[in-house]
């Protein structure tokens, strides 16, 4: 399957579905293989630059190939293959799920309940978190993952089909994995890190205006807010995480950054949007539909990318 109409399906299964626990996904062969030769690193000392590109290299390559070749099963194994990595390689349905679930939890006082789904989509420490901090994290991630998690994989789909789509999330999952700027990761995992650097580099910026001109419909966008979206994005020391958090920061009303726990240690993340705001229930809703309808706007623009390129 080819044509344009893969896209839409693809994210129609994405938030009809999400991402079932129980059934088995790509990304946890691509962390299998990244786990064995984290390993290999370790047991033979190469724990170096040139051996961290070359792991991802390989097994971004092999990821693509490896679909391309499924896409061209004959019958409609092909097809079933295709749509199946085109939806798999999504994932604002299941975002938004666990988000609201804990929305829920947090609603209802049961912060014990909040922080172990809370824990599942962050890689902070939430253990020492309050309410008022679990609801900033919730935020942070769910702006930050729209565009790791959706707008960057559908635009590649759309670009190149699920191969290419792929290729992005094996270099995605590298950057998830290693990209931390511990000593452990330091040299391994800067290929990584630069490469989903620049391979996110356009969405997230898409992520941020299209979350802009959704904001307008829901009269949230007022003048010269553009200006403080770019200048807080440019805080971030990831030069694409910045966009999406503080489009959504300054949309909502909510304040993001701040003091944060990472692998036990201390940092104090660039504070974004207004400050000293706290997350409320509210804002948070108001958040999650903001992600989704600019995520179906995007849909429908990748639809149409998709349909100058391929056709239906």
């Amino acid at each position: 399957m080819t044509g344009a109409w893969l896209v839409l399906l693809a994210v129609g299964l994405d938030l009809l579905l999400g991402d079932p626990v129980t059934w088995p996904h790509p990304v946890r062969a691509i962390g299998w293989a990244y786990a064995r030769l984290d390993a290999l690193a370790d047991r033979h000392g190469w724990r170096n630059r040139f051996l961290g590109a070359a792991c991802v290299v390989v097994v971004a390559a092999a990821s693509g190939v490896t679909v391309w070749l499924l896409d061209r099963l004959p019958w409609r194994l092909g097809d079933a293959a295709s749509l199946y990595f085109a939806y798999a390689g999504l994932a604002l349905g299941n975002l938004l799920s666990e988000a609201r679930q804990a929305a829920r939890f947090l609603d209802k006082g049961e912060l014990a309940s909040a922080r172990r789904v809370v824990a599942g989509l962050v890689s902070r420490d939430v253990t020492a978190l309050d309410a008022d901090g679990l609801r900033r994290a919730l935020a942070e991630s769910v702006s930050e993952n729209t565009n790791d998690g959706f707008v960057a994989p559908v635009l590649y789909l759309a670009l190149g089909g699920p191969a290419l789509l792929w290729v992005y999330k094996a270099v995605s999952t590298a950057d998830s994995m290693w990209g931390y700027r511990t000593e452990r990761y330091l040299r391994l995992g800067a290929f990584g890190a630069r490469a989903d650097d620049v391979l996110a580099y356009v969405p997230a910026r898409l992520t941020a205006l299209v979350m802009v001109c959704t904001g307008s419909l829901f009269g949230l966008f007022h003048r010269g807010m553009w200006g403080r979206i770019t200048q807080d994005a440019g805080k971030s020391a990831s030069p694409n995480a910045g966009w999406p958090m503080a489009a959504a920061a300054w949309l909502c009303g909510g304040s993001m950054g701040g003091p944060a726990r990472y692998f036990g240690r201390a940092v104090d993340k660039p504070r974004l949007g207004p400050e000293q705001v706290a997350w409320t229930a509210k804002r948070q809703r108001l958040l999650y539909r903001l992600v989704l309808l600019s995520c179906l706007i995007i849909a429908k623009l990748t639809f149409l990318l998709r349909l100058s390129l391929v056709g239906l």
